[in-house]
C-alpha cells in the first residue's frame, strides 16, 4: 500500500510535467502551458469537471469513477496570486479488466470527435509498459493523460486533467479551496 501511494505521488508532477500544453496551439503561452482566460478559481473548477464528466460520458463499459475534486495549482514562473491552473486526476474501475484495451482503442477514435487531438498512443516507460494516450483540447485549454493499469489491484484506467493558465479576475486572488 506504502508503494502505491508513493508511486501515486510521484505521479502527479510527472503527469504535471507531461501536460503542460502539449501541442495547444495558443499565442499567449508562458513555458508551453496556453493562457486560458480569465476566470475565479470556482468557475475554472467546475468547467473542468464537465470537461472531466464528458471524458466519462465516453468510456463505454461499466465501472466506477472515483470522487476526487479538481484542484487548484500554480502557474510555473507566474504570480501565483493571480494566476494558476485546475489539475484533476481521477480513475475509473471497470467491472472487468479485459475490456481496458478495448476502452482505449475506443477513446482514441471518440477523443477527436469531441474538439481533442490525441497526441501520443502507445506502451509508456513503465516496467508494465501500460497502454497510455495524451490528448489535448485546444478548446477548453485543457490536457489529459490517460493510463491503462490493467495489472494494477484492481485494474483501472487513471485519468490526469490539467488545464492551462487561468488568470483571476482584477482585484481577486486566487482560492486554493474553490467550491
Amino acid at each position: 500500500m506504502k508503494t502505491r501511494i508513493a508511486a501515486c505521488a510521484l505521479t502527479v508532477p510527472l503527469a504535471l510535467g507531461m501536460l503542460t500544453g502539449c501541442d495547444m496551439a495558443d499565442d499567449d503561452k508562458s513555458d508551453g502551458v496556453p493562457f486560458a482566460g480569465t476566470s475565479t478559481t470556482s468557475d475554472a473548477s467546475h468547467a473542468m469537471k464537465k470537461v472531466s464528466s464528458g471524458l466519462h460520458d465516453l468510456i463505454t463499459i461499466k465501472g466506477k469513477a472515483s470522487d476526487n475534486f479538481p484542484t487548484v495549482v500554480e502557474c510555473s514562473g507566474k504570480d501565483a496570486k493571480t494566476y494558476f491552473r485546475i489539475h484533476h486526476p481521477w480513475s475509473f474501475a471497470p467491472a472487468s479488466a479485459s475490456d481496458l484495451d478495448e476502452v482505449m482503442e475506443h477513446l482514441k477514435r471518440e477523443l477527436p470527435k469531441h474538439g481533442w487531438k490525441v497526441v501520443g498512443y502507445g506502451p509508456n516507460t513503465s516496467k508494465n509498459r501500460s497502454l497510455t494516450l495524451t490528448a489535448d483540447n485546444d478548446g477548453e485549454k485543457v490536457s489529459v493523460k490517460i493510463v491503462s493499469m490493467t495489472k494494477s489491484h484492481p485494474p483501472l484506467l487513471s485519468l490526469n486533467l490539467v488545464s492551462g493558465c487561468y488568470k483571476v479576475p482584477d482585484g481577486q486572488k486566487v482560492d486554493l479551496y474553490p467550491s
